[in-house]
């Protein structure tokens, strides 16, 4: 079984593309709830020419793309690798492995809150929204939206009963106002698993799903990360934008 470490650019496209987007539309009219996990490439060798998806005058999205790509750099193995190679070498880069969240996070829900600044329904007064809200009866099943280990599985301030799942590479879904949980911190969950049930815990106004994907620590646009599709991605590298939103 051939296994080329140095191939890891594929990981940071697939992962950084949906990164530089905010427009909602597109994406959620083309959602898809498959179970395929959306993982780590290492076969695809890398074209010479191939346009750069990082210029974009953004020093965070930059650095964390420097930091994907020293996997490449400091990789010792080149040429054919052996199985022994593989023994040697497969535990290092499992952990650098990125799981990229790809589907919804429930089934038959309303979008109620879009990603961005909003009056908030609360507080009031214009105020960023870190992810989106999406309505559902409670009890509705909540499923993780990609292979993860939960960084946190319990009660969270505003956020009430809140799922926080740990996708590597510095992503992360969070998943809040949950009327029960079915995952404890340090669980390892895989893509289309139940982890917890809607609810409107915390600070809500009623029975919804307060969803939100997280690169590097800031808020990004969750939309683009509904969907696993070529044409998707391909639509998120072209768009260009960037999103961050605050607290819920």
């Amino acid at each position: 079984m051939k296994f080329a470490v140095r191939h890891v650019m594929k990981l940071a496209v697939s992962a950084c593309a949906a990164f530089m987007v905010s427009a909602a539309g597109p994406a959620l009219a083309n959602t898809a709830n498959s179970a395929t996990t959306a993982s780590v490439d290492m076969t695809q060798p890398l074209r010479e020419g191939q346009p750069e998806v990082v210029d974009t005058g953004d020093a965070r999205f930059k650095s964390l793309f420097s930091s994907w790509t020293q996997i490449e750099r400091t990789s010792p193995v080149s040429g054919p690798v052996t199985g022994e190679d593989v023994i040697a070498y497969s535990s290092p880069i499992q952990q650098r492995a990125v799981s990229v969240p790809s589907r919804m996070p429930l089934e038959g829900a309303q979008l109620t809150s879009g990603f961005g600044m909003r009056t908030h329904p609360v507080l009031g007064g214009r105020r960023a929204h870190a992810g989106i809200d999406l309505a559902a009866p409670t009890g509705t099943p909540v499923y993780a939206t990609a292979d993860g280990v939960v960084g946190r599985a319990d009660w969270y301030s505003s956020y009430g009963l809140y799922i926080s799942i740990n996708h590597g590479a510095a992503m992360e879904t969070r998943y809040a106002h949950l009327s029960r949980l079915a995952v404890a911190a340090g669980d390892n969950v895989k893509k289309g698993d139940l982890i917890g049930y809607v609810g409107s815990t915390g600070r809500s106004t009623g029975p919804h799903l307060h969803y939100e994907v997280r690169v590097d620590g800031l808020a990004v646009n969750p939309i683009p990360y509904m969907v696993e599709s070529e044409a998707q991605l391909a639509y998120a590298r072209d768009a260009r934008l960037t999103g961050q939103g605050g607290g819920e």
